[in-house]
């Protein structure tokens, strides 16, 4: 007859003894006598917690560099790349140790450390996030993205100790050979249950309702409270004292990880800052003007004076898309989408352009509209139809169609690929009355036309005409596209037919002098749904950029 372990019972010594051989020849782990035991169940919510601290302190941490350097899919592949990186370092050294110190004190005292960690992630990344601001704004390229590659590190020591659990676990649950499949199965299983809900937790319920320093915070508590009953169990009496204090002093913590702002403002003064599922949102008041900035902060998405409609920028250039039309006039729109709503800017332009004609404003974030209403003046605008959902997805559902199609969606730096491709512009071709122009704002810099370029052959594709407009005091470029008779030269004359004091004889009177308007030829790289490396092109962009900085 078999004789019945500690395993058998579900607990575990911390000192995990050698195989030997049972009655029947298969080989098993016989356990200590007279050492304390620790309940396996204790050792599955460790497996559980362990993933779910790992991938949540993965996703929190992009959310914690977000406002400094973006989410871009260049920030997203680094952060997935250097916690696999450190997971697979972990599992390696782990088994290793396992192997060698096959206890649960050490488990226990891993994880402990490793929760610590995890913790003082949002305090130590302060200071380092913040230099990334300076080196920023002296152009000093190597050191902005030194300070990014040093927060990532901050993940180096808690997500590497994290892989020792997985096989540090297998082996302390391994009582008989027969059955290694079944068990280590069933313990990677169980981690992969916890990092599926180290998935969702931060993003759904943490993130949204405590901040992202507090995330941080509680990832370490889920990890540490378990921790701190096996040090207890295993008798680690000066462990566990250690583990305690720390325990007590999470709260302190927490207050020195959220001192009353997520990141400085590089222009105005903060009025306003939150984080929301899609983006960081701040609200600054830059001389008397609100402006809305997202995530890096690098770009002013919306700009909202009381006593100033235009704004040199490239919302005012909307409205004077239409005036490539033959005859086009002060009734040629009656009804507009603007897909890239944020506080109304382009909006109200149209509005004091062509009156208050009937606008679906298309935002893909609710806080966002939040914010409009609260301190950009959108419940200001009767005519406006806010609509929250995906552009491409809102415009393809309408059932209206549109004498003008405006596209000013960005996650800076990229626009996102599904409103960039040849399908989309498709779509909005059949969305367009028989005098309608899609008007779309592209990024670029002083010298670097490659994704206005792109765009414009995109576009060009779709439609029988495309013409190209320079933003004088931006680097954006406008790209108007229309299957009606159409010219540049029409522009001037039709803004002619508008009152005197309209702000689109403004613009026209800018593109006419600093525009560089031109038409597009067909040809050249055109984006479709299957390829459309928007992020390729962009980040080409960047890095010529940062050379042409650096010298290099």
């Amino acid at each position: 007859m078999k004789a019945r372990t500690s395993a058998d019972t579900g607990r575990l010594d911390p000192v995990a003894p050698a195989f030997s051989l049972n009655a029947r020849g298969s080989a098993v782990v016989s356990p200590a006598v007279g050492r304390a035991v620790v309940p396996a169940a204790l050792l599955r919510t460790i497996v559980f917690f362990g993933g779910l601290s790992s991938i949540g302190a993965e996703l929190t941490v992009s959310r914690l560099i977000a406002p400094y350097f973006g989410s871009s899919t260049f920030i997203w592949a680094t952060i997935i790349g250097i916690t696999l990186a450190f997971l697979s370092l972990g599992y390696w050294i782990g088994g290793r140790l396992a192997d060698r110190r096959p206890s649960a004190r050490v488990l226990f005292a891993i994880t402990a450390v490793a929760a610590i960690a995890i913790g003082l992630v949002p305090i130590l990344a302060r200071p380092i996030l913040g230099s990334s601001l300076v080196a920023f704004q002296n152009l000093d390229v190597g050191a902005f993205y030194g300070a990014l590659v040093g927060t990532l590190l901050l993940l180096a020591v808690p997500v590497t100790l994290l892989g020792f659990v997985t096989p540090y676990v297998i082996r302390l649950r391994m009582h008989d050979v027969r059955s290694a499949g079944e068990t280590a199965g069933s313990i990677y299983a169980l981690s992969t249950a916890g990092s599926i809900a180290g998935s969702f937790l931060p993003v759904l319920i943490f993130i949204p309702i405590l901040g992202t320093a507090r995330t941080f915070l509680v990832l370490a508590l889920l990890l540490i409270v378990p921790s701190l009953v096996g040090l207890a169990l295993t008798r680690a009496v000066l462990p566990a004292s250690m583990v305690a204090v720390t325990l007590v002093l999470l709260p302190f913590a927490a207050r020195a990880a959220d001192p009353g702002g997520i990141r400085p403002p590089d222009r105005g003064t903060l009025v306003h800052e939150r984080e929301s599922t899609y983006n960081y949102i701040q609200v600054v008041d830059d001389d008397g003007a609100a402006k809305l900035i997202l995530n890096d902060g690098h770009a002013v998405h919306s700009i909202y004076d009381p006593d100033r409609l235009l704004t040199g920028g490239p919302w005012d250039y909307f409205m004077a898309g239409p005036l490539v039309i033959e005859a086009a006039g002060p009734e040629t729109v009656q009804r507009a989408i603007f897909i890239g709503l944020a506080g109304g800017t382009g909006v109200r332009q149209l509005s004091a352009a062509y009156g208050p004609i009937a606008v679906d404003g298309v935002e893909i974030d609710p806080e966002i509209v939040e914010v409009g209403r609260q301190y950009f003046g959108l419940d200001e605008m009767p005519n406006l139809n806010v609509i929250v959902a995906d552009g491409r997805y809102a415009l393809r559902t309408s059932d209206e169609t549109y004498d003008l199609i405006a596209v000013d969606a960005y996650r800076q730096p990229y626009i996102p690929f599904q409103l960039a491709s040849r399908e989309f512009f498709d779509e909005a071709s059949a969305k367009l009355t028989e005098d309608g122009v899609v008007v779309v704002n592209v990024g670029r810099t002083q010298t670097d036309f490659r994704l206005v370029d792109t765009l414009a052959a995109t576009m060009r594709a779709s439609f029988d005409h495309v013409y190209a407009i320079d933003v004088g005091r931006y680097l954006n470029t406008i790209l108007i596209g229309t299957n009606a008779p159409s010219s540049l030269a029409n522009i001037e004359p039709n803004a002619t037919k508008f009152a005197a004091d309209s702000p689109i004889r403004e613009v026209a009177r800018w593109i006419g002098e600093t525009g560089n308007g031109r038409v597009v030829q067909p040809g050249g790289e055109v984006f479709t749904d299957d390829r459309a490396p928007v992020e390729r092109v962009v980040d080409g962009i960047i890095l010529d950029a940062a050379r042409d900085v650096t010298g290099r």
